[in-house]
């Protein structure tokens, strides 16, 4: 079943032409003809919306329910919707970030590593029968990420199954040696900045050439085997926030968010530009990590504050 909607729109104003016009394309509708547009049932009132709002203008607008006759029927208006073109123009986008790889810097390659998942999401959100392509394409993505991490970030962790994280004391945890990659990136830096603000002010840390190598007794974060890793949807930042009770800090939860956008895409938020603008350049002029971390640690300061302050 689906649902259709017939519409005229309005000759004036152009701008909500315009807007209904992208509205259409944005939710990936199927033109049947000129002015009769479908989805499946289930997003009817996205077109009642459409539809209201062409009215309010002078426009024509009625959403109705539209049944196959047949098996040939419902395979012809399926088939409509199928989205194999919209992945093959997506990895042409994959395919050339393979290529240019080994001549990109991290801070670039991440960069179109994120806007590549996010051109596969968008698809993805208008793929309502998914299929073969969209498999393929998940998998093209798997192994592009893969890719970048090792090049980039060997012992980059693998998100382990997200079973419940345990809550931590902090008197616990004072005067440790922590453990993690070096040249540290946004998870990292961030890691570091909140164990030496909320957790353990005298924080050593240990910055590991090879994960595999961590010394004894060290606590590890974000690598393969940490104590703090990516768990399920969680980046290390905020498997160590939550770890610590640290998750009810709405300034903290808004960083969060920017180095979860930054370290895996997702949602993107109004902060992460400027912050990963600014993170590389401090890791351009620091090539000592104690530096690099006694940097950032003053930059998620700043943004830590600027959260409590009302404009």
């Amino acid at each position: 079943m689906w649902a259709i909607l017939l519409l005229t729109l309005p000759t004036q104003p152009n701008a909500v032409r315009l807007r209904i016009w992208r509205s259409l394309k944005a939710l990936g509708c199927v033109a049947l003809r000129d002015g009769a547009y479908l989805l499946p049932e289930e997003h009817a009132p996205q077109l009642e919306a459409l539809g209201a709002e062409a009215r309010e203008h002078g426009g024509a607008a009625s959403v109705l329910t539209l049944s196959p006759r047949n098996a040939a029927q419902q395979a012809d208006v399926r088939n409509r919707f199928d989205r194999a073109a919209a992945y093959a123009q997506w990895r042409v986008t994959a395919t050339a970030l393979q290529h240019d790889l080994d001549a990109l810097g991290e801070i670039d390659a991440r960069r179109r590593l994120r806007a590549a998942t996010e051109a596969l999401q968008a698809v993805s959100r208008i793929d309502y029968y998914p299929g073969a392509a969209a498999e393929q394409a998940q998998a093209d993505l798997n192994a592009l990420r893969q890719a970048v991490e090792a090049r980039f970030s060997k012992g980059e962790p693998l998100p382990r199954e997200d079973h419940g994280i345990s809550r931590l004391e902090v008197r616990k945890f004072q005067r440790k040696r922590w453990a993690t990659r070096a040249r540290p990136w946004v998870d990292r830096l961030a890691c570091a900045w909140l164990i030496r603000r909320f957790v353990d002010a005298q924080a050593r840390f240990v910055w590991l050439a090879d994960s595999a190598q961590a010394p004894r007794g060290a606590l590890g974060f974000d690598y393969d085997g940490a104590r703090f890793s990516h768990i399920g949807a969680r980046v290390s930042f905020e498997v160590m926030a939550l770890s610590f009770g640290l998750d009810n800090d709405a300034r903290l939860q808004r960083i969060a968010a920017a180095v979860h956008y930054l370290d895996v895409g997702g949602i993107p938020v109004p902060e992460a530009p400027g912050l990963e603008a600014v993170l590389a350049g401090l890791r351009a002029l620091h090539s000592d990590d104690e530096q690099l971390v006694a940097a950032a640690g003053a930059v998620f300061d700043a943004l830590y504050a600027a959260q409590g302050v009302s404009t």
